[in-house]
């Protein structure tokens, strides 16, 4: 439940709390959200501005920065690290925990850029090999050392910074790595088809490792999403994209998609029910186009069942309480401490 002055003066009207107290309170809740990521006008241009530099740093990086050779790609990127880092430290000095974090970000970013401009100087770039701008389109092992070095960079600054923003690059990067090593030992036997299989086992992988820094960092900033996100959108992907004529292995599908959406209301993460309802709404639209193609009882069928989706909504509402109770008494001290810090009004 989003706390606002309406609902404040509410409760004062109602003489639960004090006008005095309930401004004390809505200064002490605002003051305690101010570095968290919301969707304001001020949070929006930070991310804005944030993504845009790094986009050119990374996705918009174009063929221009060749003529430099690979000393002038190194010097500028050490400029623009240290401009980054410099910023970073005067955005925290202020308090600007975001702004700070988007330029900590920014810096983890220019890692690649510096490695791949370092191969060049050294001649250790394969002449046949593609140009930096190729990083973030293509498969190919010979990016290894740029996403080892980035994630290298990545977790340190990370480790000392704090800041949670900064997981995002190092989430990419981990998604990166698992499909160029595979090219590197598959080599020609590189098919779609294990591609697609990599990136479903390496999402459970990130979805294990997000768990791990949830648990962690239960106490502190949410360092877990980014790896949560580009976990479950590996692993997605992957298991979206398999093909078979099994109606078992599309039920199956089915299946994990709702564990999907069970998931993230346990662990609160919204990622696991965009995606998982995503999923069954593909495993309902086959049901529509091609199993019952013709059945005039399937509409029905589905919105019997969605009717008694939504009473089971009520029941459980009603009853969340000594559910949640009950079934987190039988989970490890950690998780429920976990759970807990998740807790919302709703």
């Amino acid at each position: 439940m989003k706390l606002t002055r309406q609902r404040l003066k509410q409760a004062v009207e109602q003489q639960i709390v004090s006008a005095e107290q309930a401004e004390r309170l809505f200064s002490f809740f605002e003051q305690q959200s101010r570095n968290e990521a919301q969707f304001s006008f001020t949070h929006i241009l930070y991310y804005v501005g944030g993504l845009i530099a790094i986009g050119a740093m990374s996705l918009f990086m174009n063929l221009g920065w060749e003529a430099f050779g690979g000393l002038g790609i190194v010097a500028i990127s050490l400029v623009y690290a240290l401009l980054g880092l410099s910023l970073t430290r005067w955005f925290a000095k202020q308090s600007l925990v975001i702004p700070a974090g988007i330029c900590a970000t920014f810096v983890v970013v220019l890692t690649p850029l510096a490695i791949y401009g370092v191969q060049q100087a050294l001649g250790l770039w394969p002449e046949s090999a593609g140009n930096y701008r190729d990083y973030h389109h293509y498969v190919r092992w010979y990016w290894l050392y740029m996403e080892l070095g980035t994630l290298s960079v990545g977790v340190i600054m990370a480790w000392k910074l704090k800041y949670p923003f900064m997981l995002m690059p190092i989430a990419v990067t981990l998604w990166y790595l698992t499909m160029d090593v595979t090219v590197m030992l598959a080599g020609d036997d590189y098919s779609w088809q294990l591609r697609k299989l990599v990136s479903m086992y390496a999402g459970l992988l990130m979805i294990a490792l997000a768990f791990w820094v949830d648990i962690r960092a239960r106490h502190s900033a949410d360092y877990a999403f980014w790896i949560y996100l580009f976990g479950v959108l590996a692993f997605w992907c992957g298991l979206t994209t398999q093909e078979s004529d099994s109606e078992l292995a599309k039920l199956g599908y089915f299946g994990i998609n709702l564990l999907m959406i069970a998931v993230g209301a346990v662990l609160v993460r919204r990622v696991f029910v965009v995606f998982g309802a995503l999923g069954c709404t593909f495993y309902l639209g086959h049901l529509a186009d091609d199993v019952f193609k013709d059945s005039w009882l399937f509409p029905m069928s589905l919105t019997l069942l969605g009717l008694l989706i939504v009473y089971l909504g009520v029941l459980w509402q009603k009853h969340e309480q000594s559910i949640t109770q009950k079934v987190r008494c039988y989970l490890p001290a950690v998780v429920q401490e976990l759970l807990a810090s998740k807790d919302v009004l709703s």
